[in-house]
């Protein structure tokens, strides 16, 4: 059984960093793609960053240039590093793992992250 645990997030003021973590646990398979997306209240989840096997990487166009992913294929780890916040990047961040293999996504448990103007 894959399980997804979460650490970070909290309150910070506008210009402030974040830095979230995520280690996946159990039997994962090769050829996967870990994440993060987040939903604000009132609106649908949304990718905000995700990284490939091989290093590759996509972000949401609001987040570029100040958030920046990052993986650890032995530990099956992905982090997301999060400067220059914004009140709108205010968020219940989830991490996300998809099994390319067998078309499957798994999630954790979500944390908090508030930006204060």
């Amino acid at each position: 059984q894959v399980r997804l645990v979460e650490s970070g997030g909290g309150l910070v003021q506008t210009g402030g960093s974040l830095r979230l973590s995520c280690a996946a646990s159990g039997n994962i398979p090769p050829f996967n793609i870990m994440g993060w997306y987040r939903q604000a209240p009132g609106k649908q989840r949304e990718l905000v960053a995700r990284i490939f096997g091989d290093g590759l990487t996509n972000y949401l166009d609001v987040v570029k240039g100040r958030f920046s992913i990052s993986r650890d294929n032995a530990k099956n780890t992905v982090d997301l590093q999060m400067n220059n916040l914004k009140p709108e990047d205010t968020a219940v961040y989830y991490c996300n793992l998809y099994l390319s293999i067998m078309g499957r996504d798994y999630w954790g448990q979500g944390t908090q992250v508030t930006v204060s103007s």
